[in-house]
């Protein structure tokens, strides 16, 4: 069967910790643009779709992205503070899809080969997995805050490439149904397919020296990409 597959990006004018990042140049394209690119590369997705209240980049993707979905966000759902589980139920209001796929534009390494690979993996699985959310792998000893132990015994000095696997949500990619977000105000439902992406591609921007390594990797990663 074939489903239909909408991509949600969405995107604020303003951002505290980082002015301007979704538009401010990131190895030579405004950073957002990195993400569209990987997105209309994916053969399974068959919609994008940029929700935002900006209007730089409402701008741009109609000069752009002329394919590309433009939703510009109502002025109750504007500020910082609001869910993105409410953002995600406008858009997928206005958007029908059988499933959709929810990135942010601050993943600018993720490629469209792992985009494109873990929606094949989720719909060959469905309904086995109801949702799909990107992990990072660690293996690293880590401590709550009462000093306790989390996933290794301190008395047994294992390697950290022998210690059991702990997965941290990256944020990366969601894969969910309209339903699921209905029922359960989450991205994420009761049977999820924790799908793993490589440390370097999960890089995320949320400071400024994330934006600066990020570009870096890029530009090594991808070099034929950058300008």
């Amino acid at each position: 069967m074939k489903y239909s597959v909408a991509a949600i990006v969405p995107m604020r004018h303003s951002s505290e910790r980082v002015p301007g990042k979704n538009y401010r140049d990131f190895a030579g394209k405004p950073l957002f643009h990195r993400i569209v690119d990987t997105l209309l590369e994916c053969p399974s997705i068959t919609q994008v779709v940029i929700d935002t209240d900006s209007p730089t980049v409402i701008e741009q993707v109609e000069e752009f992205y002329p394919t590309v979905t433009v939703l510009e966000r109502p002025e109750h759902l504007r500020d910082g503070a609001i869910p993105m589980n409410n953002v995600l139920l406008n858009t997928c209001n206005q958007i029908p899809a059988d499933f959709y796929l929810q990135t942010h534009s601050t993943n600018p390494l993720l490629s469209a080969e792992t985009v494109e690979k873990g929606i094949q993996q989720f719909l060959k699985n469905y309904p086995i997995y109801d949702t799909l959310f990107g992990v990072t792998r660690l293996q690293v000893r880590l401590w709550d805050a009462l000093a306790r132990a989390v996933n290794h015994n301190p008395a047994i000095l294992l390697r950290t490439q022998d210690l059991p696997p702990i997965y941290m949500e990256n944020s990366c990619m969601y894969l969910f149904k309209k339903e699921t977000l209905i029922q359960k105000h989450n991205r994420i439902g009761d049977r999820p397919f924790m799908y793993e992406i490589a440390d370097i591609e999960a890089q995320d921007i949320d400071v400024e020296l994330n934006f600066k390594v990020a570009e870096f990797l890029f530009t090594e990663l991808y070099p034929e990409l950058a300008l």
